[in-house]
């Protein structure tokens, strides 16, 4: 198989409305990257690109570009020159996007800032170290309110320390006085139902690998830690949206 590596290129329109287009090609381009790719996974769409003759591969979240023929791979991002919009990145945005309403909130921790007007969900292993510096930032942000879904994903005593947590008597003073204290949770006496399945489900599902992960209510996600501006920044730029 030829393989064709570009640079950022210039796109001639807006990627959504390029990918809202028909692709008479689909069935030839679908063909010709199985012929040539014995292990390609199954293709979830085809879609037409703002540039002339490349197409967008979707697999799942992960795309790729190809041409009419499925001769050739693309790998790599568009840009929108006029624009300096990067189109490969807005896609994938939106892909990765998750619908706040439907979270299922009973399974996460809640704890909020003064109103709790606004909303964030966050994915967390109660081991992160950069969970815990950004439960620190969270503290300086007013008027949000923060759902916690414990995604004990580090091994070592992640699963258990995540069990004692939501077991606790008072499992939101429990989490936070671990995450910003060290305070150890009490020890978990007998069995207890929780959530933490669930979570771990939950994120396998929306492809969430890394903690801390942090949802917005209009959809968008971040994954890794934000500083207290950086988070209000997005909370802004996210009411806006929503």
């Amino acid at each position: 198989m030829k393989h064709l590596l570009l640079a950022p290129v210039a796109a001639a329109a807006l990627l959504s409305s390029a990918l809202a287009q028909p692709v008479p090609q689909e069935a030839a381009i679908r063909k010709g990257l199985a012929e040539r790719l014995a292990s390609m996974p199954k293709i979830d769409e085809v879609s037409r690109t703002p540039v002339p003759g490349l197409f967008e591969v979707r697999v799942g979240n992960d795309i790729f570009y190809t041409d009419a023929e499925g001769a050739y791979v693309v790998r790599g991002e568009i840009i929108e020159l006029k624009t300096r919009r990067n189109l490969t990145e807005e896609r994938i945005d939106k892909l990765t996007a998750i619908d706040f309403a439907a979270l299922p909130l009973k399974d996460a921790i809640v704890w909020k800032t003064g109103t709790g007007k606004r909303k964030i969900a966050v994915f967390a292993d109660p081991n992160c170290g950069y969970c815990k510096r950004f439960e620190t930032e969270l503290n300086k942000v007013k008027d949000v309110t923060v759902y916690t879904f414990l995604l004990p994903v580090l091994g070592g005593d992640s699963p258990d320390k995540s069990r004692a947590i939501w077991c606790a008597k008072d499992p939101t003073a429990a989490w936070r006085n671990w995450m910003l204290e060290g305070t150890s949770p009490p020890k978990l006496l007998g069995e207890c139902a929780t959530p933490i399945d669930r979570n771990l489900e939950l994120g396998r599902k929306h492809r969430i690998n890394g903690t801390p992960a942090i949802v917005f209510e209009d959809g968008t996600r971040v994954p890794g830690m934000l500083n207290a501006a950086q988070l209000e920044k997005q909370l802004t730029a996210s009411s806006s949206k929503s």
